[in-house]
């Protein structure tokens, strides 16, 4: 029989008990060892049983069991130790309470995933890891976050094989009653609610669910209302699920009724308001409107509310592909707004602007979130160096007349939160050795410096370790590929080779990601024999294992994990390569550390950060890696390997793809396995692949972690976030947006007349020496104060392009003059040898600006303003 209505049945915990269900429902106990094996001593069987999950076990623990429980000492002073210690991290100060007082009162943090922990499974790959991450680190550090995502009542799928290996997706129903959440409520109980208008008069309103975070709560808004028609009820049913007008729904809700939401949690429970807003990924960008209707409704105008929104907005991107962002068709974008819409105080027009692709090589009418998300942020950024770069190039057609590099958008690099990452046994090694308070501030916060104290460890106990870990991974990967098999139809008679799967003496090499064409699952495919050479070599085998979603609309990706799985299905190899379905945090935080070997062969630079290899290194693996993401700007030999590219313009993907998995294999051969295998004459250990075990930790393991990436957020993009939204009140809001109004209409005719330089100049000039510069410009009905004349100068290549360009100010001298042109002069100092040459340029100037690009307006010599000697050729 199938029950008509499901519903939670909580146990009574005893009354010493009680605090058990605080620590259960904040998600501390996620990355809190301490915690989690408090919950693990309630009842070890159901511990398991439950996932790891302490809602779910408190929900089947028999009332015999707590009745013992209440009455052991032992566990009972156990239990009043963590409560005191959740306390004390919920209140006492850290490190944003002692740094800069004009810091943000709170920010807000918007994202379409997060993943805290397996038991709220509400991500699908990077993205929602890194969120989950910056949420956990922002809490270590004191951070006042507020996080704001969907609920979604089917999460991401669950991945199962066929028996041909073919990927097969479940959704399983996820009941927020028995996830670690609960019920944002008004003063009188009832739930609160947030509400949109949809055309044709409908609705669409949504609850807030709380999930408590270590300091930092996160807002989920669940769309499964019953006052919500049935359309409107399923908005929030899957992660990245449904056609174009699906999607626009989730992110409207997203971002305007996520600042709803987070007004509404506010107002319920005094938290500061955010002055700054986070965008993280395009997905979110609607929030930006509703801020402007706030503003709107207080009595500013379209133009002065964007510039106040503008101001405390950032906007992280970490796509490195335009084919990864979410684009909209602008009728059905327009549909949804105005009259008998969203925002009907905001000029529909207005809108469509925000996000239109109206720039060379764009599609005009398609509504680009990322392109809307950069146009409404003062301050963006991409998550690696490589990536930044990379994100200037692709967004140069919102600045026109600037070179890439000047392009407005910076970087920080990501970073994992290390608690959640690292092995317990990694841990206490680290413990022992400086003591676990600062081993645990070196993970969490990311502000100790004694990674160095690695460098003392013995050789034998980082070996022996590397050896559990190992170990532990062979006994998870035999579970998991029993139950796989199983799923797959195989009986239990047939599968006794499992036992013989994997050895933890054998060089193990992890890869594991999500399943796009660019991430290259099947390179280690391209040339079979030599693979299966590499995983049965008699004295240096090596051994693989492989996890990946692809997701569910993507049957090229589909096709390649059948074709791994056909592989590690081959009688000759299955005890040497294996693929494990349905990836996620739980196997992750086993798979990491227990490889030696982290393996990742993008196609460069198409992957944005990467940081499966961090989470991986921080465990002591070393990295095998193309020069892509975060290993491009981090990678040393002492630690890792580089594997080659072969990005030449005249290489086809083909012939690319054979050239890196030649280099692959010969890195595999040659560097790898000797370095692995080879012994020490008198330790009998590989020393020197301890050695780069130790190079890893001491000089990767700082700059992987969270805690460092969230502290340059602060510091970086936060606090002149703040700075900015404070002095951008109603009045300076709306000087700045006629200001801007005013240079934009003047700009066709801002021009440089004639550049001309001091005597003595003919072409070449000494090393030392100083050019003396007078340049004349118009600039219509603008004043000095509205603009900055500057020389750039650099060296110059063949086809006489700046490179490594440095801007030098230029000063008025005097007045106009009787056509209304300026003067301007200044010194330009050769200090570079070689090619060598200059141009001069107008930009818009305010001290509100974050940045000469933000308008995207240059002004630049014509050919015929320059005068002698325009460029030099120095010595």
């Amino acid at each position: 029989m199938k029950a008509i209505r499901r519903f939670s049945v909580r146990p009574v915990l005893p009354e010493p008990l009680r605090p058990l269900s605080e620590l259960a429902r904040n998600l501390r106990w996620s990355w809190h060892t301490e915690t989690r094996e408090l919950f693990r001593a309630v009842d070890p069987e159901g511990w398991a049983a439950a996932g790891g999950d302490p809602v779910r076990l408190l929900g089947s623990a028999s009332a015999s069991r707590l009745a013992e429980l209440a009455r052991d000492d032992g566990f009972l002073r156990r239990l009043a130790a963590a409560a005191e210690g959740l306390d004390d991290y919920l209140v006492g100060p850290r490190w944003y309470q002692a740094a800069d007082p004009d810091l943000p009162a709170a920010v807000a943090y918007f994202s379409p995933e997060f993943g805290i922990t397996a038991a709220l499974p509400q991500y699908s790959g990077g993205l929602g890891i890194l969120a989950g991450d910056h949420l956990k680190a922002a809490s270590d550090l004191g951070v006042p976050l507020i996080g704001v995502g969907l609920l979604y009542r089917h999460g991401y799928f669950r991945q199962s094989l066929s028996r041909d290996g073919w990927q097969q997706e479940q959704y399983p129903v996820l009941d927020p009653n028995e996830l670690p959440l609960s019920l944002l409520r008004e003063a009188d109980t009832k739930p609160a609610q947030i509400a949109l208008d949809l055309p044709g008069g409908r609705s669409l309103r949504a609850y807030v669910w709380l999930a408590r975070v270590g300091r930092v709560p996160l807002l989920l808004l669940d769309s499964d209302v019953e006052e919500n028609d049935p359309r409107a009820r399923d908005v929030t049913d899957r992660l990245y699920g449904g056609g174009s007008e699906h999607r626009l729904l989730q992110e409207m809700l997203l971002g305007i009724g996520g600042v709803r939401a987070v007004r509404t949690y506010c107002r319920l429970t005094g938290h500061p308001a955010p002055e700054v807003f986070h965008t993280n990924e395009g997905h979110a960008g609607f929030l930006g409107l509703e801020r402007i209707r706030e503003l709107g409704d207080e009595g500013l105008d379209f133009d002065a509310a964007l510039e106040a929104v503008r101001a405390g907005t950032v906007f992280t991107t970490h796509t490195p592909v335009p084919a990864g962002i979410d684009r909209f068709d602008r009728e059905l974008v327009a549909r949804h707004f105005g009259e008998g819409g969203e925002l009907p105080g905001v000029e529909v027009g207005r809108i469509l602007q925000l996000g239109m692709e109206i720039y060379p090589g764009g599609e005009p009418n398609l509504f680009n979130m990322a392109v809307m998300g950069l146009r409404l942020a003062q301050r963006a950024n991409g998550v690696s160096t490589l990536h930044g770069k990379v994100s200037r190039e692709m967004f140069a057609g919102l600045w026109p007349g600037f070179d890439p590099e000047e392009v407005p958008i910076t970087s920080v690099t990501n970073g994992v939160h290390a608690p959640t990452w690292v092995a317990p046994e990694v841990f206490r090694l680290g413990a022992r050795q400086i003591g676990s308070d600062r081993a645990e501030d070196a993970l969490a916060a990311g502000i100790s410096a004694r990674w160095d104290a690695v460098a003392d460890i013995p050789a034998r106990e980082i070996w022996e370790l590397r050896r559990t870990l190992r170990g532990q991974l062979v006994e998870e990967v035999r579970e998991r590929l029993y139950t796989s098999w199983r799923q797959r139809g195989a009986g239990a008679a047939e599968l006794t080779w499992i036992d013989g799967v994997l050895d933890p003496d054998v060089l193990t090499v992890g890869f594991a990601r999500r399943v796009p064409s660019y991430k290259r699952l099947t390179l280690m495919l391209r040339d079979r024999d030599r693979l299966m050479r590499l995983l049965l070599d008699p004295e240096r085998p090596l051994q693989i294992v492989v996890a990946g979603k692809a997701h569910p609309a993507d049957d090229s990706g589909k096709r390649l994990v059948q074709e791994l799985v056909k592989f590690s299905d081959d009688p000759r190899v299955r005890h040497r390569v294996v693929f494990l379905p349905d990836y996620g945090m739980g196997m992750a935080q086993k798979l990491y550390p227990g490889c030696d070997v982290w393996l990742n062969n993008p196609l460069r630079p198409l992957e944005a950060c990467g940081t499966s290899g961090m989470k991986a290194a921080l465990n002591g693996a070393l990295n095998l890696s193309v020069l892509d993401g975060w290993w491009d700007e981090w990678y040393e030999p002492d630690f890792g390997w580089a594997i080659p590219t072969a990005d030449g313009t005249a290489t086809s993907e083909e012939r690319r793809d054979d050239l890196e998995a030649i280099a692959l294999y010969r890195l595999l051969e040659e560097r790898v396995a000797p370095r692995f295998y080879d012994r020490g004459q008198h330790s009998g250990l590989p020393d020197r692949w301890i050695e780069m075990v130790r190079g890893t930790l001491v000089s990767l393991g700082p700059k992987v972690l969270a805690g460092r990436m969230v502290r340059e957020y602060v510091e970086r993009l936060y606090a002149p976030a703040a700075r900015a939204h404070r002095a951008l009140g109603p009045v300076a809001a709306g000087e700045l947006a006629d200001w801007k109004e005013r240079v934009r209409a003047a700009w066709p005719r801002v021009a440089v007349d004639h550049v001309e330089t001091g005597k003595g100049v003919s072409g070449s000039a000494e090393l030392g020496s100083t050019l003396s510069l007078r340049v004349r410009v118009a600039l219509d009905r603008l004043s000095p104060d509205d603009v900055e004349v500057q020389a750039v100068a650099g060296r110059v290549d063949a086809e006489d392009r700046i490179t490594d360009a440095v801007a030098v100010p230029l000063k008025p001298a005097g007045g106009s003059d009787t056509e209304g042109r300026w003067l301007y002069e200044g010194p330009l100092a050769l200090n570079r040898t070689g090619p060598f040459g200059y141009t001069v340029r107008i930009l818009p100037a305010h001290r509100l600006l974050a940045s000469g690009a933000e308008l995207g307006l240059v002004a630049m010599p014509s050919e015929g303003a320059a005068g002698e000697a325009a460029g030099v050729l120095m010595r």
